[in-house]
Parts: C-alpha cells; structure tokens; sequence
C-alpha cells in the first residue's frame, strides 16, 4: 500500500475520534433519541464529509478560501446553527422515562428526516471543512495521480472512518446509557450538551479563519 495513504488513514484515524461537534450532536441525539436517531445523524455528517471532499475536488471550497464574504456567511450561519441547537437542548421539557425500545418506536419517519438533516446541516454549514480538504488532502497525493479522483477517494475513507466510529460511539452509548436517559439525568446531559454546543458555536463566530 501506498505510504501516502497510509500515512493518510492514520492522520485521518485521530481526526476523526478527537472529541468535537459531530461528537457533541451525536451524543445528544443518542441519548434523547436512541441509537437509530443517532446512525441516521451520523449519516447526515458522513453525507457532509463527502460532499466538501467533492465541492474542494473541484475547486469550490477553493473559492471560500479566497472569498473571505463567503466563508463568512457560511461561518456566522453554521455558528448560528450550532448555537440554534444549543438553546434547543438547554430549553427543552425534562423528559419521560425511556427505553430504547421505546425512544426507537417514536422515531417516525418525519424524525428520520430531521436526524438525518441535523447532521448534515452541521457539516455542510462549517466551511472550515471545505478549508481543511483544500489544504490537506493535495499532501497526501502523488505526483502524476488524478487530482479530483484522489481528492474524491481520500475523503471517501476520511468518511468511512467517521461513520464507523460515529455508530460505534451511538451504540456504545445507547447500550450503556441506562442512567442516562433518567429524567434527571438526562436533564443534565441535555443542559451539558446545549452548553457544548453553544460555546462552540460561539467559538465559530470569534476566530479568526
């Protein structure tokens, strides 16, 4: 194998478990949700992952980079979400008791939609992605490879170690998330989560790029 590549898929290995939003959202759709809701968000940030490794292939995450207009509005509107999601969770009703029995019975496909969307949105509205494609990925191909095709290919295994992990990570917390969906406890985690969020979305909106 390659030892571009193989230097590629362990950067990309501690990218991908270093704690951070995707984490954070998964985490909360998880344990208020169940884990199905948490795959189905997993996948949406997945989705995210690979359509920048496209949009930076063919040189419109490129564009961000040079349109600091651009960058800003997707930056202010990603941080807005983030923060949207925050006081979401921090204004939310002490829920029932569940199961995951019973968090899966209500995920009804409209929920579906909107598990899937909430990641999504969370990876498609951070143009610091994009960024980090445009800059890293080109690293990691050799000369005379085809840009685009290794572009495309890099973040295609950079996703499939984000949704491996990601399932891994709601299982494990759905499995031994007894104590956590109490009501008062998920309370708490709810407020927890809802600060983490706000705070990074806050972070969004004061750095610098």
């Amino acid at each position: 194998m390659d030892t571009r590549l193989l230097a590629f898929i362990g950067v990309a290995a501690v990218i991908t478990i270093t704690p951070g939003v995707d984490m954070a959202l998964v985490a909360r759709v998880a344990l208020a949700r169940g884990r199905n809701a948490a795959w189905l968000t997993s996948c949406g940030i997945v989705s995210g992952l690979l359509l920048w490794g496209v949009a930076s292939a063919a040189g419109v995450a490129a564009l961000l980079n040079t349109s600091a207009t651009l960058y800003t509005i997707l930056r202010l509107a990603g941080a807005a979400y983030l923060i949207f999601l925050g006081v979401k969770a921090l204004l939310a009703r002490t829920p029932a008791p569940t199961t995951p029995e019973t968090a899966e019975a209500k995920l009804a496909p409209q929920s579906w939609v909107s598990a899937y969307g909430q990641g999504l949105l969370n990876n498609l509205l951070n143009p610091k992605i994009g960024i980090f494609y445009t800059a890293f990925l080109p690293q990691f191909i050799a000369p005379g490879q085809p840009v685009f095709l290794m572009s495309v290919s890099l973040a295609a295994i950079h996703a499939t170690l984000g949704i491996i992990w990601l399932f891994c990570y709601a299982a494990i917390l759905t499995k031994v998330g007894g104590l956590f969906r109490r009501p008062g406890v998920q309370r708490i985690m709810e407020r927890i989560t809802g600060i983490v969020l706000v705070a990074l979305g806050l972070r969004l909106v004061t750095e610098q790029r």
